[in-house]
């Protein structure tokens, strides 16, 4: 018995959902404002260094983006900065076939999450090349950073109300009058 159907698929290539052109520092500055003084604070007390983080991206041409993840760190010891640290990274993707729903949490959670150790990498280098110990970054949760910045004002209250809930599961309290 002979196969006379013709397989459709055999011409279409598979396409990766992302392909990273090119990766590349697009703005990094670090700056040590009371050096060397902070070096002797530094010995009797460790650092506050809070982080932000922020992802962007815009559309080069058809499927083609840039995006751009922005880190901002300031280690103080009390009022004094001990160093302030910009990196501004980005890289170049091509998406292929995906739902249109699906390409800004592609291109502000995965491209991201693939480009975090590479940052890592960099503040960690940065801070060791400017005399102090490298900085290694913990881990970062993209999805939740996506769903802060984008969720609507409902999803917000939602997500603060099952917080609330299971808080007060675990504490025994009630929340708006229910005894839980």
């Amino acid at each position: 018995m002979s196969d006379t159907s013709t397989d459709a698929g055999a011409d279409i290539q598979p396409v990766a959902p992302i392909q990273f052109v090119g990766q590349y520092i697009k703005d990094l500055s670090f700056e040590v404002p009371h050096a060397p003084e902070i070096f002797d604070d530094m010995r009797e007390k460790a650092p506050d260094i809070p982080i932000s983080i922020d992802c962007s991206t815009r559309e080069i041409k058809e499927n083609t983006h840039e995006v751009t993840f922005n880190l901002h760190l300031e280690a103080t010891i009390g009022e004094k900065a001990a160093f302030i640290l910009e990196v501004t990274y980005a890289s170049v993707v091509v998406l292929g076939k995906l739902p249109a729903e699906h390409v800004r949490p592609v291109l502000l959670i995965e491209v991201p999450r693939q480009m975090f150790p590479f940052v890592r990498q960099i503040v960690a280098d940065t801070t060791v090349q400017g005399g102090f110990p490298p900085l290694m970054l913990q881990l970062v949760d993209f999805m939740d950073l996506y769903r802060r910045k984008y969720a609507t004002e409902e999803e917000k209250n939602a997500s603060a109300d099952k917080e609330a809930v299971a808080m007060a599961k675990m504490t025994g309290g009630s929340v708006a009058g229910q005894n839980l």
